[in-house]
């Protein structure tokens, strides 16, 4: 069982994270550490949360929920930074970390929009998350 926490990119653990899913291609951490230390997102409005999932003191995984800079709805969400380390993947890490943006998230947005590779397709759809018709994601995960 992995314990959900908040994580920044400057918590324990982060560090070697970035560097796997750097090797793997995967930039959405290191965009989520340049905009950290920039301070042009540090996750710090109504609603935004930045989580990471660890097994003992490792770092497996990150996700966070953002306000959704994209979508001009006031209430419109954004699920961000999903990644898992490639050992953790199908241990359903990531639907935990789903399921932790996901449980407030209805106080300040009334749904999630994220921008998931083709890959991550089915992962959303069973989860919930709609394709989306429109040009601010892939999906859409309607807030209850």
């Amino acid at each position: 069982m992995v314990k959900i926490a908040l994580v920044t990119p400057d918590t324990p653990g982060f560090v070697p994270l970035l560097a796997e899913s750097l090797a793997g291609g995967h930039q959405m951490l290191r965009f989520f550490a340049e905009n950290w230390h920039s301070g042009a997102n540090v996750f710090a409005r109504r609603g935004e949360v930045m989580y990471g999932a660890w097994d003992g003191d490792t770092l497996v995984a990150t996700c966070g929920r953002n306000v959704d800079p994209y979508d001009p709805y006031p209430r419109a969400g954004r699920v961000r930074h999903l990644y898992v380390a490639e050992q953790y993947r199908q241990h359903g890490i990531g639907r935990q970390l789903i399921e932790a943006i996901q449980q407030d998230a209805a106080t300040h947005f009334d749904y999630l929009n994220t921008n998931a590779p083709e890959a991550a397709f089915a992962f959303y759809a069973r989860l919930g998350f709609e394709p989306m018709a429109d040009a601010y994601g892939t999906h859409r995960y309607v807030l209850t």
